[in-house]
């Protein structure tokens, strides 16, 4: 099984949703970002220093079990400037405020400030909505290549 997996699994059955996971060069460092899954969002609650805590504790069970060699872990919440990295995040987020970055620029302008409308399909492309101000901009997913939440304080 391969690292992504095993930590994909791990954290999924432990009831929360594999956001992002990053490795350092010879992936010495690991760093897990993770947050409640879509269907426990009812309450509102963030990521806790408790969940971090059982979800690195249950990592490092399991690494030792796979023979996983690595230096240092990390797991942390995505934060309030949280990723937008599945096709799903583009759906569970319409609505609110996002920055996007495209591979590709469209016109001149790679950099993008708006609020998400959704996720459309339409003959198997994947297109993202964004509004700014009254301009509707669609973008195709594979084009995007960060795209992150704005937090409102």
């Amino acid at each position: 099984m391969q690292l992504l997996e095993l930590i994909e699994t791990t954290v999924v059955g432990l009831g929360y949703e594999l956001v992002e996971f990053e490795t350092s060069p010879r992936a010495r460092l690991l760093r897990v970002f993770i947050d409640r899954p879509e269907s426990a969002q009812t309450d509102k609650r963030g990521i806790s220093v408790e969940d971090c805590a059982t979800v690195s504790s249950q990592l490092s069970r399991v690494f030792m079990v796979e023979n996983v060699d690595y230096d240092r872990l990390e797991v942390s919440s995505p934060g309030l400037d949280r990723p937008l990295v599945k096709a799903a995040d583009y759906r569970r987020f319409a609505g609110q405020e996002v920055q996007v970055k495209l591979r590709v620029p469209l016109g001149n302008q790679r950099n993008f400030s708006g609020v998400l409308e959704g996720l459309k399909e339409e003959g198997g492309v994947e297109t993202v909505c964004l509004r700014m101000n009254e301009t509707l901009h669609q973008f195709a997913l594979e084009n995007i290549d960060r795209a992150r939440l704005v937090p409102k304080f």
